[in-house]
């Protein structure tokens, strides 16, 4: 007749007894027998190796995690296929955790029986955790002059050094040293990208970043006027810095320029506005005015199209242009210069006595 599974299990207990960490700790000062390894570090997701040294008087061994029983001897008690039996010889009880994680540490307990009386060795499990960021701000778009707090939050062990840092070829250095960065009055030149890093050195760093849009009114840059001949070809150009990008409006006087205007290309982009005229005209020189326009404001700026003069080299006015400097004799036979001045086919002289 076969023993029922509780008896079996409660005559095998019974015979372990003297394996429970009940037994006599092994001091320094014992001779003939090794203590365990004080402690043992490994990294997460590493294995760990636990030893026992042995001699010929010992005739029983087992490892013990707290109260959980590991191995006796050869028979593994249990359950985790991480742990395994590495070796057991008349030197040497070890086994080896794979695969380890933050809940493995802790006391393991080499227990032994001798001719004269059971003895124990503890040795501690030390798992050393990679930084991890566990929480870290949202990107986030605020008005200029807002205040602004980022967090960022990270587990390890030993418990991971924090640091914020600007990610701007002007910025030096960290800007925190902090899980929480704090901004006050933002301003445009301190948009973008802020970099969050959880450091412990078990690992490389773990690194995060959180974009920070800083809304601001249009700021229209410094404009040129510009010179066209009549009938040739003229552009005006305004070029504004605004986050919503800005919305570009021309005017003439007080009167909108019509992009449907016969002869005239207005183009808009994100951060600048360009008017086209292909055939400049009397009517069209003047000034111009450019209004660049966000949720938060708008900025404007003049520009004047202006006429210039278009050189010649028609033979004629060359001709008119160097007898413009040749000396001439007046009445009374005194000398004078004759100044002259190209303005698209006519020649102005002035004659001095």
């Amino acid at each position: 007749m076969g023993i029922a599974p509780w008896r079996w299990l409660f005559a095998l207990c019974l015979r372990l007894l003297f394996l429970v960490p009940a037994g006599v700790p092994v001091r320094s000062g014992d001779a003939g027998f090794s203590k365990a390894m004080d402690n043992v570090t490994v990294r997460q997701g590493d294995s760990a190796i636990l030893r026992c040294a042995v001699d010929s008087r010992v005739t029983r061994v087992a490892w013990l995690n707290r109260s959980t029983i590991l191995y006796t001897g050869n028979d593994k008690w249990s359950i985790d296929p991480r742990v395994v039996l590495l070796s057991n010889t008349q030197s040497q009880y070890s086994i080896e955790i794979q695969n380890v994680d933050s809940y493995d540490e802790g006391a393991y307990t080499c227990s032994v029986q001798t001719d004269n009386q059971p003895k124990t060795s503890r040795v501690h499990l030390i798992v050393q955790v990679p930084p991890r960021i566990t929480e870290i701000s949202s990107n986030i778009a605020v008005n200029e002059g807002s205040n602004v707090s980022l967090v960022c939050m990270a587990t390890g062990k030993p418990e991971p050094v924090i640091n914020w840092r600007y990610l701007s070829p002007k910025a030096r250095g960290f800007v925190s040293e902090d899980e929480y960065l704090q901004i006050i009055g933002i301003t445009k030149e301190q948009s973008g990208q802020y970099e969050c890093s959880a450091a412990n050195d078990v690992s490389a760093p773990d690194v995060r970043r959180v974009k920070v849009t800083v809304n601001y009114p249009p700021y229209i840059l410094e404009t040129l006027n510009i010179g066209a001949p009549l009938g040739h070809q003229g552009v005006l150009r305004c070029d504004a810095l605004a986050v919503p990008a800005a919305e570009f409006k021309w005017y003439k006087e007080d009167k909108r320029l019509s992009e449907s205007r016969r002869g005239v290309k207005v183009e808009n982009s994100e951060n600048f506005s360009r008017v086209t005229f292909f055939n400049v005209s009397e009517q069209d020189y003047g000034n111009y005015t450019c209004v660049a326009t966000n949720g938060l404001g708008q900025s404007n700026a003049s520009i004047i199209l202006f006429e210039i003069f278009q050189s010649t080299s028609s033979p004629l006015l060359q001709e008119e242009t160097t007898a413009a400097l040749t000396p001439l004799k007046g009445r009374a036979g005194a000398s004078c210069l004759v100044f002259g001045k190209t303005r698209v086919g006519s020649v102005l002289e002035l004659h001095l006595p």
